[in-house]
């Protein structure tokens, strides 16, 4: 292999080459490293640019899909396996027993809770003329007790399972819209509410307590109150336990005035209980004023309770196409 003398000292032609390659890249690399230069350099390695102002960045919820409406096996079956993994028997029979579980903790009814809050308002409070400043929105104590989760006659929960039904008999969808007649104190709203988009839910409430319940506990307790309602036509309709206690000829007046609020072929409305308002007519002449309505019976449906021994009855209303 030839060589080339330098200073006395014989190098490879190959080698000095080789040599003189690399001495080239490193020209061209190392002022793309250099923290002098930009970072948006076109020669050598350059960092990602920073998004522009006013760049619309897509969030992982934006486009995630729905929670689910209803429960699964593979839900409940995880949920057992960590009642196991907790070594969580069953749940007590008695009283003393579920009041031997109290360990550390202070068993209060309701009525006790209250009383200690407005003996002693809390572990840690403020006092004086400054009592009113730090609290943003003032709940009174009746419903910090939740004594209106008890109005109903039969457990809170049953609220959840009143939405897997009415969600999942009518293929709801988080951009419908939902109005329900008689909401109360949410008790089913509330799942409703969590599941629809922004001003997706509307309610019709007379009671004044039950309204307060809901505006002043249950919405901000439960982190809901950047929902908002909105009236126009609806998707689902739903009267849970209230026709029955209406005469006959008010629940007529009041499908008058919500049929036309109805998305025809889509829209339901659903009526629990009984519809003694209809079957007291006779099929043929109920069938008649539902079609001077422009609505038609759909049918009867039932629904279990997860969580006690229960079932719902439902009876589906629709408007067809128009």
């Amino acid at each position: 292999m030839a060589a080339v003398s330098k200073g006395g000292v014989r190098v490879p032609a190959l080698l000095l080459v080789a040599l003189t390659a690399t001495a080239l890249l490193l020209f061209f690399l190392l002022p793309a490293l250099s923290p002098g230069r930009s970072a948006t350099s076109t020669t050598g390695i350059a960092c990602p640019a920073a998004s522009p102002v006013g760049t619309t960045v897509t969030s992982s919820a934006a486009g995630r899909s729905p929670d689910p409406v209803t429960v699964t096996k593979e839900d409940v079956s995880w949920l057992r396996s960590q009642l196991d993994l907790n070594r969580l028997g069953e749940p007590p029979s008695t009283a003393d027993q579920w009041h031997a579980l109290r360990k550390g903790i202070n068993p209060r009814t309701r009525a006790q809770q209250l009383e200690d809050f407005r003996r002693y308002k809390g572990i840690s409070h403020y006092e004086g003329a400054d009592a009113d400043n730090h609290t943003t929105l003032s709940c009174p104590g009746e419903l910090l007790v939740e004594e209106h989760h008890s109005n109903y006659g039969e457990p809170w929960a049953g609220g959840r399972d009143v939405f897997e039904f009415l969600a999942g008999a009518s293929g709801l969808q988080p951009s419908d819209l939902v109005l329900e007649i008689g909401c109360g104190t949410l008790r089913v709203g509330l799942h409703f509410i969590r599941y629809l988009d922004t001003s997706r839910f509307h309610c019709l409430e007379r009671d004044e307590l039950s309204l307060m319940a809901a505006f002043r506990y249950e919405l901000p307790s439960q982190g809901l109150l950047h929902k908002r309602p909105l009236i126009v036509r609806y998707d689902l309709i739903y009267a849970s336990a209230v026709f029955l206690h209406m005469p006959d000829q008010l629940v007529w007046v009041g499908l008058e005035r919500l049929a036309g609020r109805l998305k025809p072929g889509k829209g339901r409305i659903f009526v629990s209980h009984n519809i003694k308002f209809c079957s007291r007519l006779g099929s043929q002449e109920c069938e008649r004023r539902l079609g001077n309505l422009g609505m038609e019976y759909v049918g009867k449906r039932m629904h279990d309770s997860l969580l006690f021994n229960h079932y719902e009855i439902w009876f589906e209303f629709r408007r067809p196409k128009a």
